[in-house]
């Protein structure tokens, strides 16, 4: 396992890589079973896997949830080094925005729906630190959850639109066994919150409306940004807790009988 905090460091790895296939899973960190899935993937198709560790500051539109964002590089270390990826991409804010964000990549459609109409300006950060990712690793495939459904099309359209020379691979979403979609902001659930958070994941796979599942929701305590179906699949956004300890949870689950 080797780890790297710049792009120069980086490239004078790849310049050894001609000949290996490179599998990429962008990451910001505090790896859990999902992310343990995006590296088994691509360990298993590529030869030499990298994991990028950043925090991306642009891609928050709350100060409060970025701070409290979960840092565990060393563990993540661990964690990348034991599934076999082969290197870790650790930069900071200065390697990664010289330019002090002045460029930025938008997209003017699906990312003003859903999480977009919620949470402004954050897909372009999103793209526009993902698209600085693929260029420095150039990697031959990167892979991506469904978790984040929205997130993986707008980056696999970037990269189409772009002429970019990377397949954008998606993997099924991993939960806990009581359902719950697995992510970093979990671990800022508190007790009474985790209980009730697989309810999401319950409500929008029965056969209830949105309507009905967002009433539901919104009665058992959640704040609901949206539930909505669309694009084959159905889409929920809702926050737990109170001011500065809200975590806001987001998950999608295909539409029955749809296999699209």
């Amino acid at each position: 396992m080797e780890i790297v905090h710049t792009v120069d460091q980086y490239r004078s790895v790849r310049c050894a890589l001609r000949d290996k296939t490179i599998g990429f899973v962008p990451t910001m960190g505090a790896l859990h079973a999902g992310h343990a899935a995006l590296i088994k993937k691509s360990v298993a198709d590529c030869d030499f896997t990298v994991v990028s560790v950043y925090v991306n500051p642009t891609q928050f539109d709350n100060s409060d949830d970025l701070r409290k964002y979960p840092e565990t590089l060393e563990k993540d270390v661990e964690l990348a080094s034991s599934l076999g990826a082969a290197l870790v991409f650790a930069p900071d804010y200065v390697e990664m925005y010289p330019d002090g964000y002045r460029y930025q990549v938008q997209e003017t459609a699906f990312s003003k729906e859903l999480c977009g109409a919620h949470r402004e300006g954050h897909f372009t950060g999103v793209l526009t630190v993902v698209m600085k990712l693929l260029n420095i690793v150039r990697p031959h495939r990167a892979y991506f959850g469904e978790k984040d459904f929205q997130q993986y099309v707008l980056i696999r359209d970037m990269a189409e639109a772009f002429f970019m020379d990377v397949e954008i691979v998606a993997c099924p979403t991993v939960r806990e066994q009581d359902g719950l979609a697995l992510s970093s902001r979990n671990l800022n659930l508190d007790c009474e919150s985790r209980k009730k958070a697989p309810l999401i994941h319950r409500l929008i796979s029965s056969a209830a409306s949105d309507d009905e599942v967002e009433r539901k929701l919104n009665e058992a305590g959640f704040d609901v940004d949206y539930v909505v179906s669309k694009y084959h699949r159905r889409f929920v956004a809702a926050r737990m807790g109170k001011g500065a300890a809200q975590v806001r949870l987001i998950d999608n689950v295909p539409l029955p009988g749809d296999d699209k």
